[in-house]
């Protein structure tokens, strides 16, 4: 039996990729190593890219929807840098409202907790004085109890020994700690100006990617590779558009309803719980647990009260507006948002709960593309088979007068 040429290729070609794959297995380490060595290489670049993506949203808004109407030479060479620049200035202006609002009150109340401090402290030890006072039987437990001794000779050698080899490790410690600050501080301006290259000369790079493609792939493979990286597009887009306007909708419930009920740091509190909702369904939890401190610094029952209020208009918010919301805005169905959501939890975390819901939602999208065109396939011959088949006619043969020739009758 042989075989053609292009089968012997495809068994050679499987050959080579069970072998790649073999030794992926027995190397594992290895390859996972590498794996991370090589990512954190381009990690400035990588979160370079991801800061043009989210920069680009505002930035394409002030270039179709302000500045839309600009036409000419000049004038197109002038739009990108402003809508660049003021697409900068308005994540800045959010990220300072947000700690301008948030950072002095938490710094404030911290303030108030030191000055309260001794006077709770007073207050604890004279109602244990109390206590002491109405049941007895609690000190004659403690006088019961064995005071052991402090060993201060032991005390000292510890000292001692973390003297002489302690100090380095924190010496060192403290030296990676600075190197790792720098290190990220540098990384960030590379990353940063990398994604103002990015947005500058986002067309070119569109080109070029095109360019590749259409070089190295067929012509099928390359035009549904650009299909998918449009599709991918359109879901992160519409994502994190869905999850800011879900953040302004639930910190503005958490305002409306701690002013009608009268309780304090309602702008505050509403401002945080809107900027940690951008994290996918648990993020408002953080803003909870630091408007239930402040506010039961103040009064421990409105804590109370607000906890139970968090309970309610999260389950509305998690249950109702944030999957019709976000699912809308994607193209996904509610129900397949809470998997995505729990499922990039599971796996990754907070990120993956980020990046899965528009992952889940391009596949979604890709998987009803193909299933819708494999029932088409399978319904055409069905349907011919059903259609009757038109019956021919005879041509009918002019004469030579131009009229058409009738019948002799018999």
């Amino acid at each position: 039996m042989e075989f053609s040429k292009g089968k012997i290729r495809q068994i050679r070609h499987l050959m080579l990729l069970g072998a790649v794959l073999v030794l992926g297995l027995i190397y594992s380490k290895e390859v996972f190593q590498g794996i991370g060595f090589f990512f954190g290489i381009l990690s400035p670049f990588l979160v370079g890219g991801a800061m043009a993506f989210v920069l680009n949203i505002p930035m394409k808004a002030f270039e179709e929807k302000v500045f839309g109407r600009w036409k000419g030479k000049y004038a197109e060479k002038i739009k990108r840098p402003l809508c660049l620049v003021l697409a900068i200035i308005a994540l800045v202006v959010v990220l300072a409202v947000v700690v301008g609002t948030v950072v002095p009150q938490v710094v404030t109340t911290a303030t108030e907790v030191g000055k309260k401090i001794p006077a709770f402290t007073d207050s604890v030890v004279k109602e244990l004085d109390r206590l002491m006072k109405d049941y007895p039987e609690v000190m004659k437990q403690i006088d019961q109890l064995e005071l052991t001794e402090i060993n201060w000779d032991s005390v000292l050698n510890s000292i001692i020994d973390f003297l002489k080899n302690g100090a380095g490790d924190v010496l060192n410690s403290t030296f990676s700690v600075a190197s790792g600050i720098i290190s990220g501080v540098v990384n960030s301006v590379i990353s940063f100006i990398f994604a103002i290259y990015i947005l500058a000369q986002k067309e070119k790079l569109s080109d070029q990617g095109c360019r590749i493609l259409s070089a190295y792939l067929p012509e099928k493979a390359g035009r549904k590779i650009r299909e998918i990286c449009s599709l991918l597009y359109k879901n992160f887009s519409s994502f994190i558009t869905g999850q800011c306007l879900e953040a302004v909708i639930l910190g503005t419930m958490f305002v409306v309803v701690m002013t009608l009920f009268g309780m304090p740091y309602t702008l505050m509190v509403g401002v945080l719980i809107a900027f940690t909702a951008l994290i996918p369904i648990v993020g408002g939890f953080i803003g909870c647990s630091v408007g239930a401190f402040l506010i039961l610094i103040d009064n421990p029952l409105q804590a109370l009260w607000f906890v139970i209020l968090f309970v309610i208009l999260q389950q509305i918010e998690g249950n109702l507006i944030y999957p019709r919301v976000v699912g809308n805005s994607v193209g996904l169905p509610a129900i397949w948002v809470l998997v995505a959501v729990s499922l990039g939890g599971s796996l990754f975390g907070i990120t993956g709960m980020l990046f899965f819901i528009p992952l889940t939602s391009s596949g979604y999208a890709l998987l009803r593309e193909s299933v819708n065109e494999r029932n088409a396939r399978k319904r055409a011959p069905q349907a011919q088979r059903k259609e009757p088949l038109p019956q021919k006619e005879e041509p009918k043969q002019p004469d030579k007068g131009g009229k058409r020739a009738s019948k002799p009758h018999s």
